[in-house]
Protein backbone atom coordinates (compact mmCIF):
# COMPACT_ATOMS: atom_id res chain seq x y z
CA UNK A 1 0.00 0.00 0.00
CA UNK A 2 1.30 3.51 -0.81
CA UNK A 3 2.76 5.22 2.19
CA UNK A 4 0.31 8.35 3.97
CA UNK A 5 1.60 11.48 3.24
CA UNK A 6 2.53 13.57 5.95
CA UNK A 7 1.97 17.56 5.77
CA UNK A 8 4.45 18.94 8.36
CA UNK A 9 4.00 22.46 8.65
CA UNK A 10 6.99 24.68 8.87
CA UNK A 11 7.62 28.36 9.16
CA UNK A 12 7.58 32.01 11.32
CA UNK A 13 9.42 30.37 14.12
CA UNK A 14 8.28 27.00 14.22
CA UNK A 15 11.23 24.81 15.07
CA UNK A 16 10.21 20.61 16.35
CA UNK A 17 9.66 20.37 12.23
CA UNK A 18 12.54 18.01 11.74
CA UNK A 19 11.96 15.75 14.92
CA UNK A 20 8.33 15.76 14.07
CA UNK A 21 9.23 14.76 9.97
CA UNK A 22 11.67 12.42 10.91
CA UNK A 23 9.32 10.57 13.40
CA UNK A 24 6.58 9.91 10.73
CA UNK A 25 9.22 8.67 8.61
CA UNK A 26 10.18 6.57 10.81
CA UNK A 27 6.28 5.18 11.86
CA UNK A 28 6.36 4.08 8.15
CA UNK A 29 4.58 7.58 6.50
CA UNK A 30 5.90 9.99 3.27
CA UNK A 31 6.29 13.01 5.61
CA UNK A 32 7.02 16.20 4.33
CA UNK A 33 8.14 20.26 6.05
CA UNK A 34 6.11 22.58 3.77
CA UNK A 35 5.84 26.68 4.64
CA UNK A 36 2.73 27.91 5.45
CA UNK A 37 3.22 30.02 2.46
CA UNK A 38 3.48 27.43 -0.27
CA UNK A 39 0.38 26.34 0.88
CA UNK A 40 -1.29 30.07 1.02
CA UNK A 41 0.45 30.52 -2.69
CA UNK A 42 -0.43 27.14 -4.39
CA UNK A 43 2.56 25.34 -4.47
CA UNK A 44 1.69 22.76 -2.26
CA UNK A 45 -2.06 21.61 -1.71
CA UNK A 46 -3.70 20.12 1.69
CA UNK A 47 -5.68 17.84 -0.78
CA UNK A 48 -2.65 15.53 -1.78
CA UNK A 49 -1.91 14.88 2.39
CA UNK A 50 -3.51 12.34 4.56
CA UNK A 51 -1.98 13.63 7.90
CA UNK A 52 -1.37 17.45 8.59
CA UNK A 53 1.35 18.44 11.60
CA UNK A 54 1.03 21.29 13.43
CA UNK A 55 4.81 21.15 15.66
CA UNK A 56 6.43 22.52 18.27
CA UNK A 57 8.14 26.09 18.92
CA UNK A 58 7.09 29.39 18.79
CA UNK A 59 5.22 30.67 15.79
CA UNK A 60 5.70 34.31 15.05
CA UNK A 61 7.23 34.48 18.68
CA UNK A 62 4.84 33.76 20.58
CA UNK A 63 3.69 37.80 20.14
CA UNK A 64 0.38 38.01 21.66
CA UNK A 65 -0.10 34.95 22.72
CA UNK A 66 1.61 31.55 21.84
CA UNK A 67 -0.18 30.28 18.77
CA UNK A 68 -2.79 33.20 18.26
CA UNK A 69 -1.10 34.70 15.30
CA UNK A 70 -0.71 31.66 13.68
CA UNK A 71 -4.14 30.21 14.42
CA UNK A 72 -5.23 33.85 12.57
CA UNK A 73 -2.95 33.01 9.86
CA UNK A 74 -4.60 29.52 9.07
CA UNK A 75 -7.90 30.11 9.47
CA UNK A 76 -8.13 33.13 6.82
CA UNK A 77 -5.64 32.06 4.19
CA UNK A 78 -6.41 28.58 4.71
CA UNK A 79 -9.29 27.92 6.37
CA UNK A 80 -11.73 26.33 3.59
CA UNK A 81 -8.57 24.35 2.40
CA UNK A 82 -8.25 22.73 6.14
CA UNK A 83 -12.22 22.51 6.27
CA UNK A 84 -12.29 20.25 3.52
CA UNK A 85 -9.01 18.45 4.61
CA UNK A 86 -11.14 17.08 7.96
CA UNK A 87 -14.15 16.23 5.59
CA UNK A 88 -12.16 14.09 3.64
CA UNK A 89 -11.04 12.32 6.56
CA UNK A 90 -7.76 13.75 7.15
CA UNK A 91 -5.94 13.39 10.48
CA UNK A 92 -4.82 16.75 12.11
CA UNK A 93 -1.96 16.60 15.13
CA UNK A 94 -0.86 20.00 17.10
CA UNK A 95 2.16 19.21 19.76
CA UNK A 96 2.88 22.44 22.15
CA UNK A 97 2.59 25.24 20.54
CA UNK A 98 0.52 23.51 17.44
CA UNK A 99 -2.08 22.41 20.24
CA UNK A 100 -2.36 26.08 21.30
CA UNK A 101 -2.69 27.13 17.04
CA UNK A 102 -5.63 24.17 16.83
CA UNK A 103 -7.43 25.57 20.03
CA UNK A 104 -7.16 29.16 18.92
CA UNK A 105 -8.27 28.09 15.60
CA UNK A 106 -11.09 26.53 17.00
CA UNK A 107 -11.13 23.14 15.54
CA UNK A 108 -10.65 21.52 19.01
CA UNK A 109 -13.89 22.27 20.97
CA UNK A 110 -17.06 20.34 22.41
CA UNK A 111 -18.84 21.57 19.01
CA UNK A 112 -19.83 19.12 16.09
CA UNK A 113 -17.64 19.01 12.78
CA UNK A 114 -17.60 22.04 11.05
CA UNK A 115 -18.27 24.52 13.44
CA UNK A 116 -15.16 26.04 14.43
CA UNK A 117 -14.99 28.73 17.22
CA UNK A 118 -12.52 28.90 19.86
CA UNK A 119 -13.88 28.01 23.22
CA UNK A 120 -10.80 26.99 25.50
CA UNK A 121 -7.66 27.99 25.17
CA UNK A 122 -4.23 27.16 26.39
CA UNK A 123 -2.47 29.96 28.44
CA UNK A 124 0.51 31.15 30.78
CA UNK A 125 1.47 28.75 33.38
CA UNK A 126 0.87 28.75 36.99
CA UNK A 127 4.31 28.65 37.79
CA UNK A 128 5.11 31.93 36.29
CA UNK A 129 8.24 30.57 34.05
CA UNK A 130 9.09 28.28 31.15
CA UNK A 131 8.32 24.39 32.36
CA UNK A 132 11.08 22.11 30.74
CA UNK A 133 10.57 18.55 32.31
CA UNK A 134 9.46 15.45 31.61
CA UNK A 135 6.22 13.99 32.91
CA UNK A 136 3.66 11.12 32.86
CA UNK A 137 0.76 10.66 31.32
CA UNK A 138 -2.74 8.57 31.84
CA UNK A 139 -4.53 8.08 28.36
CA UNK A 140 -8.44 8.99 29.15
CA UNK A 141 -9.96 9.14 25.76
CA UNK A 142 -11.14 5.75 24.02
CA UNK A 143 -12.33 7.69 20.68
CA UNK A 144 -9.20 8.77 19.30
CA UNK A 145 -7.41 7.06 16.80
CA UNK A 146 -3.77 8.68 17.66
CA UNK A 147 -4.16 6.70 21.10
CA UNK A 148 -4.19 3.11 19.81
CA UNK A 149 -2.13 0.50 22.38
CA UNK A 150 -1.42 3.79 25.12
CA UNK A 151 -2.01 3.44 28.28
CA UNK A 152 0.83 5.54 30.11
CA UNK A 153 3.51 6.92 28.78
CA UNK A 154 6.27 9.55 29.81
CA UNK A 155 7.03 12.45 27.39
CA UNK A 156 9.02 16.05 27.76
CA UNK A 157 7.06 19.25 28.24
CA UNK A 158 8.71 22.48 27.34
CA UNK A 159 6.21 25.29 27.26
CA UNK A 160 5.83 28.92 29.03
CA UNK A 161 1.89 28.60 27.97
CA UNK A 162 0.42 25.54 29.09
CA UNK A 163 -2.04 25.95 30.99
CA UNK A 164 -5.47 24.24 29.41
CA UNK A 165 -8.95 26.64 30.52
CA UNK A 166 -12.23 26.46 29.51
CA UNK A 167 -15.39 27.47 31.07
CA UNK A 168 -17.02 24.77 33.04
CA UNK A 169 -19.96 23.94 30.61
CA UNK A 170 -17.05 23.55 28.42
CA UNK A 171 -14.77 21.14 30.49
CA UNK A 172 -17.93 19.40 30.96
CA UNK A 173 -18.82 18.84 27.50
CA UNK A 174 -15.70 17.50 26.88
CA UNK A 175 -15.51 15.01 29.38
CA UNK A 176 -18.82 14.27 28.38
CA UNK A 177 -17.97 13.83 24.79
CA UNK A 178 -14.91 11.60 25.76
CA UNK A 179 -12.43 14.16 23.91
CA UNK A 180 -10.01 14.40 26.99
CA UNK A 181 -6.93 12.54 25.77
CA UNK A 182 -3.98 12.33 28.05
CA UNK A 183 -4.19 14.14 31.79
CA UNK A 184 -0.80 14.53 33.67
CA UNK A 185 -0.03 12.22 36.15
CA UNK A 186 2.11 10.13 38.59
CA UNK A 187 4.30 7.46 37.93
CA UNK A 188 1.24 4.77 39.13
CA UNK A 189 -0.75 6.56 36.57
CA UNK A 190 -3.34 8.48 39.56
CA UNK A 191 -4.22 11.47 38.66
CA UNK A 192 -1.45 14.28 39.51
CA UNK A 193 -4.80 16.42 40.98
CA UNK A 194 -2.50 19.59 39.78
CA UNK A 195 -0.13 18.63 42.21
CA UNK A 196 3.54 20.96 40.83
CA UNK A 197 5.14 19.57 39.23
CA UNK A 198 2.99 16.73 38.18
CA UNK A 199 1.14 18.52 36.25
CA UNK A 200 3.56 21.69 35.17
CA UNK A 201 1.37 24.44 34.28
CA UNK A 202 -1.40 24.03 36.67
CA UNK A 203 -4.38 22.20 33.48
CA UNK A 204 -7.61 22.26 35.05
CA UNK A 205 -8.58 18.80 35.23
CA UNK A 206 -4.71 18.00 34.99
CA UNK A 207 -5.66 17.97 31.16
CA UNK A 208 -2.67 17.33 28.73
CA UNK A 209 -3.97 17.02 25.86
CA UNK A 210 -7.60 16.95 24.12
CA UNK A 211 -9.27 15.38 20.83
CA UNK A 212 -12.00 16.49 18.61
CA UNK A 213 -15.45 14.87 18.80
CA UNK A 214 -14.54 12.72 15.73
CA UNK A 215 -10.91 11.49 17.76
CA UNK A 216 -9.24 12.30 14.68
CA UNK A 217 -8.05 15.82 15.84
CA UNK A 218 -5.38 16.06 18.71
CA UNK A 219 -3.47 18.50 20.27
CA UNK A 220 -1.09 17.65 23.23
CA UNK A 221 1.27 19.85 25.38
CA UNK A 222 3.72 17.18 25.57
CA UNK A 223 6.28 15.96 22.76
CA UNK A 224 6.01 12.76 21.54
CA UNK A 225 8.37 13.34 18.33
CA UNK A 226 11.25 13.86 21.26
CA UNK A 227 10.67 10.61 22.41
CA UNK A 228 11.08 8.26 19.27
CA UNK A 229 13.93 5.82 20.46
CA UNK A 230 14.45 4.73 23.84
CA UNK A 231 17.60 6.36 23.95
CA UNK A 232 16.38 9.54 24.46
CA UNK A 233 15.23 8.54 27.83
CA UNK A 234 16.51 10.83 30.17
CA UNK A 235 17.45 7.83 32.49
CA UNK A 236 18.34 5.45 29.42
CA UNK A 237 21.34 3.92 30.84
CA UNK A 238 19.91 2.87 34.37
CA UNK A 239 16.58 2.16 32.74
CA UNK A 240 19.04 -0.79 30.71
CA UNK A 241 20.62 -2.02 33.00
CA UNK A 242 17.42 -2.50 35.52
CA UNK A 243 15.83 -4.31 32.58
CA UNK A 244 18.89 -6.13 31.77
CA UNK A 245 19.24 -7.53 35.30
CA UNK A 246 15.01 -8.51 35.59
CA UNK A 247 15.77 -10.42 32.61
CA UNK A 248 13.27 -7.78 30.35
CA UNK A 249 13.83 -6.91 26.73
CA UNK A 250 14.99 -3.46 26.28
CA UNK A 251 12.64 -1.61 24.13
CA UNK A 252 14.21 0.22 20.78
CA UNK A 253 11.21 2.78 20.44
CA UNK A 254 10.46 5.54 22.90
CA UNK A 255 6.73 6.36 24.02
CA UNK A 256 6.27 8.86 21.75
CA UNK A 257 6.62 6.69 18.49
CA UNK A 258 3.10 5.09 19.32
CA UNK A 259 1.42 7.91 18.60
CA UNK A 260 2.72 8.92 15.53
CA UNK A 261 2.46 5.21 14.50
CA UNK A 262 -0.89 5.38 14.93
CA UNK A 263 -1.67 8.08 12.66
CA UNK A 264 0.29 6.08 9.69
CA UNK A 265 -1.52 3.07 10.60
CA UNK A 266 -4.97 4.71 10.17
CA UNK A 267 -4.43 4.72 6.79
CA UNK A 268 -3.14 1.94 6.14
Amino acid sequence: MAKPRVLVLTGYGINCDLETEFGFNRAGGLAERVHINSLIMGEKQLKDFQVLAFPGGFSFGDDIASGKVLASKSRVRLGDEIRAFIDRDGLIIGICNGFQVLAKFGVLSDQPAGKYEQRLTVTYNDSGRFEDRWVWLKRVSQKSVWLDGIEGIYLPVAHGEGKFFAEQKVMDALQGNDQVAFIYARPDLAPADREYPLNPNGSLEDIAGICDPSGKILGMMPHPERFLSFYNHPRWTRTREELKRAGQPVPEAGDGFQILKNGVKYFN
